[in-house]
């Protein structure tokens, strides 16, 4: 079967470019172009179903139909018309569109979907020769986005956001998206064979993240795509990866401690990692971070422990601070990567960072404070 060339784009959050570009290596694609947010790369169908089962701190994978410059909306519709929707979306197709504006003379966004839409409709009309399409079938979610008048029009592959892996049922009040959690284990240095630990594990997120990293299982193995169900990729190229990605799984164990002194939130961390087929690759105790320790060397603790957003919670936070400082500095040879967004952590922990580092969590800039231990072989 000969597979159309496509261009597209992983999305990522801020922060987070650099390792998807590094991930997109991993799986074949040498080429990419950086943007804030966006990573431009070139592939074919397979491309598109690898990336999605494998790309762990992206937030979608979209196919880049066009971008021109629209300063009205007889261009927006030229533009959009110009694309050979045909090509990409069946007779029964169900087309919806979504939009943003920014910074742009079109800054409607109902009115340029409604074009957009518009001009979809005409081009299926080129190919199928009808008038009226009942949309049955199967998803294509469509994305008209204008940024200082630069029109981008792009496909969605992905359906619901990366981050929504296909474990996690329950979470926590301020839940962290796994593809960040992801990102943070991968800025952490951790490799496989040293011990990983989360003293204040929540759902579960940063622990489960860990171990399907450890144990290299797909991230994109136990859940669906909207790009499954469209008839220009065939069925067999999902099974194909999906049962490579099968194979591909590591069998070593892993040394991977998880606490949190909530037990709700804890009840729940252990059935997500369940769900996610690494319980047996976690120890989970229920107890507070004042009671963890360990006589393992050159081990790497990732938390994200809460931010005090409100105000009643300022000192309590302070405090929790404090502790995590006194117990973390017993723990000499290892590293530590703390996220927060609280600004005065490091003088509440007792120590300034090695590094520091501007993520966001959402809609909440936070900052990754790195204290950099020993590595094995190298102290």
């Amino acid at each position: 079967m000969n597979m159309p060339y496509l261009n597209l784009i992983a999305t990522s959050a801020f922060g987070l470019e650099s390792i998807v570009v590094h991930e997109l290596k991993k799986i074949g694609i040498e080429k990419t172009e950086v943007e804030n947010g966006r990573i431009n790369f070139q592939g074919d169908y397979a491309s598109v179903v690898k990336s999605n089962l494998w790309l762990r701190c992206a937030d979608r994978v979209l196919i880049k139909l066009a971008e021109f410059r629209a300063y009205d909306f007889e261009q927006l519709y030229q533009g959009a018309l110009a694309v050979e929707w045909e090509n990409f979306i069946p007779v029964n197709g169900k087309m919806h569109v979504i939009g943003k504006a920014v910074n742009s003379k079109l800054h409607s966004v109902p009115d340029c979907q409604a074009i957009v839409k518009k001009a979809i409709v005409e081009s299926m009309k080129r190919k199928f020769k009808q008038d009226w399409f009942d949309e049955s079938g199967p998803a294509y979610r469509i994305e008209i986005s204008l940024l200082k008048d630069m029109a981008t029009l792009t496909l969605d592959t992905s359906g619901a956001g990366l981050h929504k892996r296909g474990y996690r049922e329950s979470q926590g009040e301020a839940p962290l998206k796994e593809t960040l959690a992801a990102g943070l284990i991968n800025i952490s240095r951790w490799k496989p064979d040293r011990v990983f630990a989360d003293p204040l594990c929540g759902s579960g997120t940063i622990p489960i993240e860990a171990a399907l990293i450890g144990k290299n299982i797909a991230p994109g193995l136990i859940r669906s795509f909207s790009s499954e169900d469209w008839p220009e990729i065939p069925s067999s190229l999902w099974k194909l990866h999906r049962d490579e990605a099968e194979d591909l799984i590591n069998k070593n164990p892993l040394e991977i401690f998880a606490s949190d002194i909530d037990k709700r939130v804890f009840d729940a961390a252990v059935s997500n990692a369940e769900k996610a087929r690494v319980g047996d690759s976690i120890i989970f105790q229920k107890k507070p971070v004042s009671e963890f320790s360990s006589s393992k060397k050159y081990g790497c603790i990732v938390c994200n422990p809460p931010y005090g957003e409100r105000l009643q919670n300022a000192k309590e936070v302070h405090e929790l601070y404090m502790e995590m400082g006194k117990v973390f500095s017993k723990l000499d040879s290892w590293s530590y990567f703390i996220m927060t967004s609280n600004e005065n952590f490091e003088k509440s922990f007792g120590r300034k960072a090695d590094k520091n580092r501007k993520l966001y969590n959402g809609k909440i800039k936070t900052y990754l404070y790195q204290y950099m231990g020993s590595l094995p072989g190298r102290n």
